[in-house]
């Protein structure tokens, strides 16, 4: 670090890693749950729609639940012993515990902000008060300030490194969690409707083409919600 430009420079960069930080953490949830698959199940046993097994733990906690989307598919059902599909995408977007875990995610992205933006506010200010006395400042001086203000700057970005790091876990590990909720979910969907098994149409182009008589995104999705309102 050589002058007071250079350590505006700085500064900037700080700032602009910050903002970068920000909306990586706020953004990726949605993309992320557009594109998770959920897992397959190739048991059989019949019956029921909207019954099941016993809900499991969510990441978020319950808050403003929308109601259930409509169970009634466009035609008959497939009958036991078919190969059904879900769109992911469809299915997750409007999955509750979805919905209520990107909603604990925001939260906690403002708070990951608000270190970052504390961050960059301490080490702006400690550019700023360096720029004001630089000129009064023997080259010895100068030199210890310029000194903590370098090792102020890399304290900052290691910071704000472990944020990043802290955010990409509880994103990671909330993400997991309702996927695998929705995972067994769909599982009992399919051995109470004796499916033979269940495929997953994802963005990335896991099936090419399916039947839209064999589409049961609807009423799984309706099952999802109705099991995750009974925790």
């Amino acid at each position: 670090m050589k002058n007071p430009a250079q350590l505006a420079f700085n500064a900037v960069l700080l700032i602009a890693v910050a903002v970068l930080y920000f909306l990586h953490f706020n953004q990726r949830p949605a993309a992320v749950a557009a594109a998770a698959p959920v897992a397959a199940t190739e048991e059989a046993a019949p019956a029921a729609d909207t019954t099941a097994a016993a809900s499991p733990a969510e990441a978020a906690p319950a808050a403003e639940q929308t109601p259930a989307v409509a169970a009634a598919p466009a035609g008959p059902a497939p009958a036991a012993g078919a190969i059904v599909y879900v769109e992911s995408a469809k299915l997750l977007d409007g999955y509750q515990g979805m919905k209520d875990a990107r909603r604990s995610f925001e939260g906690k992205a403002k708070g990951w902000e608000r270190q970052n933006q504390a961050l960059v506010s301490s080490f702006r200010t400690a550019v700023e008060q360096y720029q004001k006395t630089a000129a009064g400042l023997t080259p010895e001086q100068r030199a210890a300030a310029e000194q903590q203000l370098q090792q102020k700057q890399q304290q900052g970005a290691a910071e704000q490194q472990k944020i990043q790091q802290q955010a990409q876990e509880a994103e990671g590990k909330l993400t997991q969690t309702v996927l695998t909720s929705v995972n067994k979910k769909v599982e009992a969907y399919g051995k109470a409707h004796g499916y033979k098994m269940i495929l997953i149409a994802a963005p990335s182009g896991t099936i090419a083409y399916g039947e839209k008589a064999l589409d049961v995104t609807t009423p799984v999705l309706a099952y999802l919600n109705s099991e995750y309102r009974k925790k």
